[in-house]
Parts: C-alpha cells; sequence; structure tokens
C-alpha cells in the first residue's frame, strides 16, 4: 500500500519555488491575477453578503481583510466570504476538473495576511494546492460530476489546507494531518449548482482548507492514510469505485501537472460547459449578422456530462442562466455577447431571449477529452427561417483555454472590467502589476489594499 497522504505531506513541506519552472511560475500567477480580480468584481452579490452577516460577520482586530473592503473577520472566516466572492460570478478560471483557484487564492490570502507571508511564499503555496488537487484527481478515472460530486467543493478543502500548511511552515508530518482532517469536510453536489449555494460550497472549500492546517498546527490528529485507506477519501467519493490508491507519488524528478494541465482562464461568466458552444454561435452570428428573427432552430453538440451541469434549459434568473446551454445561445444571438451585462434577471428575462431559449435542441456524446470531463468538441449549427443551415465546425478549445490562453492584453482587459466594480482604474493597474510578479512582493498586504 502507498503512503499517499504521507508523501503529500512531505511535498508540500519541502516544495522549493527556485525549483518550480519558471513557465509554472507564470501560470500560476496568471491564475492569481485572474481570481483576484474576480473576487472584487463578485464581492457586492448578494450571496457575498448573506454568508457574511449570517456566518461570518464578527470583527476580528487581528484577523485577514475582506477583499476589496478591508474589513476584519477571523481568518477562515475571510477565506469563507472571500471564497463565495470568487466563485459567485462563475467567472473564475477553471482547471483539474473544477475550479482551483477560486478556493486556493481566498485561503491563501486570509492565511497570508496573517502569517506575514511574502509573495514567493504565496505563489508557492498557490502551486503546492494546485499539484496536491492534480494528484488526487488524476487517481480517478470517472468523473466527480457524474456521481453527483461538485469537484471544486470535494477536492478544494484538501488542497486549500496543503496551501495554508505550507503558510503555516507546518512540517511534513502535520501538514499530512492537515490534509487528512480536510478530507473529512470535501463535500459538494451538482444538483445545487444554478443557485447561491454552488459558490457557498466553494467558500467552504477555502474555509474548510484553513481550519484543517489551523488544527494541525495546534496538535489535532487524523488519520496517517486518509486518503489512500480502502475505505478513505479516494475510495469515497470515486465514481468508478477503482481509485488508484497504491500508485506513489512522484517527488523527486515530478512533472508539474501545471505546465501539462493549465489554466483555462474564463472570457464568459458562465458555465465553463458553454464556452466552445458560445465561440462557434458568436462567430457564426458575427460572420452572418444574424438576428433573433433570422432563427428557425440551434442544435448544439456537446458531452452528456457537460448537460448534466447545464440543468437549467429556460432559466429566469442570472443565477439559473450561468447553467443553461440554452440562456448561452440565445444570449450570443440576442446581445452577440455572454457577459457580466447579460448574467442579469432582467436580460434573461427578455421575451426574445426566452423565445430563442425554446429554440434549441442538442446532440449528446459519452466521449469524453483527456484531462476535462466535456466532450472532444463541441458544435453549433443554425439553421435559418430561410432555410440555410450554417455550422461552426468543431470548437476543441475555448479562447483563454490552456492550449489556446489570452494574452497579457487581454488577461488585462478582463482585470480592469473587473475590478471597476469595486475599485478605480489606478488601484486596478497597480494590483494587476503587483500580482504578475507576485514573488517580487515583500508582504500579502500589498494585495489586501490594492488602492494603496
Amino acid at each position: 500500500m502507498a503512503h499517499l497522504t504521507a508523501d503529500i505531506g512531505r511535498f508540500v513541506a519541502h516544495l522549493n519555488l527556485e525549483s518550480v519552472p519558471e513557465r509554472a511560475r507564470a501560470i500560476g500567477k496568471t491564475g492569481f491575477a485572474d481570481c483576484y480580480a474576480v473576487m472584487v468584481a463578485g464581492a457586492r452579490e448578494p450571496a457575498v453578503g448573506l454568508v457574511d452577516r449570517m456566518l461570518a460577520g464578527t470583527p476580528a482586530e487581528n484577523g485577514a481583510s475582506l477583499i476589496p473592503g478591508g474589513e476584519r473577520r477571523r481568518v477562515e472566516d475571510a477565506a469563507l466570504v472571500n471564497g463565495v466572492a470568487a466563485h459567485v460570478l462563475d467567472y473564475d478560471d477553471v482547471a483539474l476538473d473544477g475550479h482551483p483557484s477560486a478556493v486556493l487564492v481566498p485561503a491563501i490570502l486570509a492565511q497570508a495576511e496573517v502569517s506575514g507571508s511574502s509573495g514567493a511564499e504565496m505563489l508557492a503555496a498557490y502551486l503546492a494546492g494546485y499539484e496536491v488537487w492534480a494528484e488526487l484527481i488524476g487517481r480517478e478515472k470517472g468523473a466527480l460530476h457524474e456521481k453527483g460530486w461538485h469537484p471544486t467543493a470535494v477536492l478544494g478543502p484538501i488542497a486549500a489546507a496543503a496551501s495554508c500548511a505550507r503558510l503555516r511552515r507546518l512540517d511534513a508530518a502535520k501538514t499530512a494531518t492537515a490534509v487528512a482532517a480536510a478530507a473529512s469536510m470535501s463535500a459538494g453536489l451538482v444538483s445545487n449548482f444554478g443557485t447561491m449555494t454552488k459558490s457557498f460550497q466553494v467558500g467552504r472549500a477555502a474555509q474548510s482548507g484553513v481550519i484543517a492546517a489551523k488544527l494541525a498546527e495546534a496538535g489535532f490528529t487524523a488519520s496517517p492514510d486518509a486518503l489512500e485507506h480502502r475505505v478513505g477519501f479516494l475510495f469515497a467519493v470515486s465514481p468508478t469505485g477503482n481509485p488508484d490508491r497504491e500508485s506513489p507519488m512522484t517527488i523527486e524528478g515530478r512533472e508539474w501537472r501545471i505546465l501539462t494541465q493549465g489554466l483555462n482562464v474564463k472570457r464568459y461568466p458562465i458555465c465553463y460547459a458553454t464556452h466552445r458552444a458560445i465561440d462557434g454561435a458568436l462567430d457564426l452570428v458575427t460572420k452572418h449578422g444574424l438576428k433573433p428573427a433570422d432563427i428557425h432552430q440551434i442544435k448544439v453538440s456537446t458531452g452528456e456530462t457537460q448537460l448534466l451541469m447545464l440543468r437549467n434549459h429556460k432559466p429566469q434568473t442570472g443565477l439559473e442562466a450561468k447553467f443553461s446551454m440554452n440562456f448561452a445561445m440565445a444570449s450570443s444571438v440576442v446581445a452577440q455577447n455572454v457577459g457580466l451585462a447579460e448574467l442579469t434577471d432582467d436580460f434573461v428575462r427578455k421575451p426574445e431571449v426566452q423565445s430563442l431559449m425554446g429554440k434549441v435542441t442538442f446532440e449528446t456524446t459519452p466521449e469524453m477529452m483527456t484531462g476535462m470531463s466535456f466532450a472532444p468538441f463541441d458544435s453549433v449549427e443554425i439553421r435559418t427561417v430561410s432555410g440555410e443551415t450554417l455550422d461552426s465546425g468543431p470548437v476543441e478549445r475555448a479562447k483563454g483555454s490552456h492550449e489556446n490562453p489570452l494574452s497579457e492584453q487581454e488577461l488585462w482587459t478582463k482585470f480592469a472590467d473587473c475590478m471597476a466594480r469595486g475599485l478605480p482604474a489606478s488601484a486596478a493597474s497597480r494590483a494587476f502589476e503587483r500580482l504578475m510578479s507576485l514573488e517580487s512582493l515583500n508582504s500579502a498586504t500589498h494585495l489586501i489594499r490594492p488602492g494603496n
């Protein structure tokens, strides 16, 4: 039997940022910057305020800060609230069958502030958390979504615990205890997609990671084989019932998973399962100058697992629309965009949007691409009222994906747009510069108060 829990403890405790390839560090900084901006954009959403008032609202003089306002909360509560903000718009990055940055960044920011961590330590913590997440998801051949699990909320607590253990400078044994304890805090359901509870699940994952590391440092105990035991974490959440519990974790001379799997940065604030189809639809709409009155039918070819996530076929609210391929296609035609301005209740309920959603049909495949529970490609076919058939052809990689990344200028455009919802332009520029040179920062406080 492998000793995966202990292996993870050793890997995280001994990770040396200097040994991480420059390209891996650059991907980590991109994820940090993108998530930070999305967190600022989401901070005023109703779900964030509700969670803060009901669960975290007690001020804490020596705690961590909410972003961007700076109100102090207990460290674990700051991670919770900022985690909800990071995911509530569904605009944060995607990788490893989930949303790693929306869990890792809020946990790291909160822990780093109270620990007095440097930017280099924060980046090392992010990379540690990402690699732990990748190690766990890589041991399962099935898709967690298909069993009803929300992978971000299931894998996120363990990855966040690794990141926070790193920032607390825990030794290998206590780091292993932190990830083992966090495994018992893993939970989240696909059935709650399209509601406030989805982002709450992500905030709880960040909070759980902070708590697990805090308890481990204090001498709390957990099973040393909590992950790999025959009735441990890997088996308990497995859709196949046959996860890899035996293979050792490669530590020396490892292949960095962040280099091969990377991050997919979102162009649209909507479930990533729609993005390739949106790219295809927008291309057809723009190329042919299509208007709502021109459309007879829109047929989307996509994956069965994607449609499990996209459960809302006639959404009535912006939250519901985030999990609707029907809405994604309708918005692509009506607004020629799927952006923050379109993910509102008023836009979703527009008669032309509601009408077009009813004209969307699907063709699905059970086949999945490597590394993500999506079909190998999506495609969009539009039949016009004049009888013409327009076909996008296969769209394999969305713009912003690891294989088709945004340029730094495109990333900045998204960053500035998000930050404009909560901070002046000068603060946005300073924050972007600091985040993209994260390892050079002396203190996390330079990110906690971006207006300074």
